[in-house]
């Protein structure tokens, strides 16, 4: 049985129409800002879903409180799907005195749920703080389904070397060459992105990664690839974490831009529901 948080009700008539079986949650906020969560039902095994995009705080807040009410309940077994889980960059200290932030999130969901499930970490090594069972999930299947009549026989790349392992993941599904791109030294004072070893004069590219918040890297990789010869252009990502007008100007600069839903946004046309369903 599912529970479904404010952070997930933009998945939840999915959800429910390939099958789920989704229970009553009351939610609600106090007029002095604090949550109230009531469960109207119980099962010996409940999975909440929560994504944690802003106000990221509160629903963060929102999925504790939905675990407490849900062990209050009876529930033996509890699990968290987190489509996309907030404070997931800062996983380091930078200078001395800083919290990890992600590890103060873990370590908080922990005391509720003993499986967390979450989709494309951006460090899946921080999962280690998470106290129970934590597994990083991949959109990459969703991802090459949703493109891979466009892109054809074209080519995936990824903005860095850093997402390559994701830009392959997407490439194995779609049976197409990958590479990434590097950022390459020419003057002291100019810095050019190239992709590597692969020639895409006149092919299909799909640009791979885990999030796009200002899209910047994304424009200037499409830029550079039109004045390569590429055919079409395409960015996908799993998290669609946009800064203000981000979407516009992507958008403008490539064939299609497409995001999966673990947040709801105009470009989120690549569903992660199935693979929810699947747990």
């Amino acid at each position: 049985m599912f529970a479904v948080g404010s952070g997930g009700r933009h998945l939840e008539e999915e959800i429910r129409r390939l099958g789920g079986d989704v229970m009553g949650v009351e939610l609600k906020t106090f007029p002095d800002g604090e949550k109230y969560v009531r469960v109207l039902d119980s099962s010996e095994s409940v999975t909440v879903v929560q994504s944690t995009f802003r106000p990221q705080d509160e629903r963060i807040v929102e999925l504790l409180l939905l675990g407490d009410a849900l062990r209050s309940a009876g529930v033996e077994r509890l699990r968290a799907v987190v489509p996309y889980l907030a404070y997931s960059r800062q996983d380091r200290t930078v200078k001395e005195g800083e919290a990890v932030s992600v590890r103060a999130i873990m370590k908080a969901v922990g005391l509720y749920y003993e499986e967390l499930y979450v989709f494309d970490l951006h460090n899946p090594g921080t999962l280690r703080f998470f106290p129970g069972k934590g597994i990083n999930l991949s959109p990459a299947r969703a991802i090459a389904d949703y493109f891979r009549e466009k892109l054809g026989d074209g080519i995936v790349l990824a903005p860095d070397k850093g997402a390559l392992e994701r830009a392959g993941a997407v490439a194995e599904k779609l049976g197409v060459e990958y590479s990434h791109f590097e950022k390459r030294r020419i003057s002291p004072t100019e810095v050019r992105m190239e992709p590597v070893d692969v020639e895409v004069n006149g092919r299909n590219v799909l640009i791979v990664d885990d999030i796009i918040s200002t899209g910047g890297t994304m424009i200037k990789a499409a830029e550079l690839l039109r004045r390569m010869g590429a055919k079409r252009v395409f960015v996908a990502a799993t998290h669609g974490v946009f800064a203000e007008g981000a979407i516009d100007r992507v958008s403008k600069a490539v064939d299609e831009l497409a995001v999966t839903n673990t947040i709801p946004t105009p470009v989120s046309k690549i569903s992660i529901v199935p693979e929810i369903l699947k747990l």
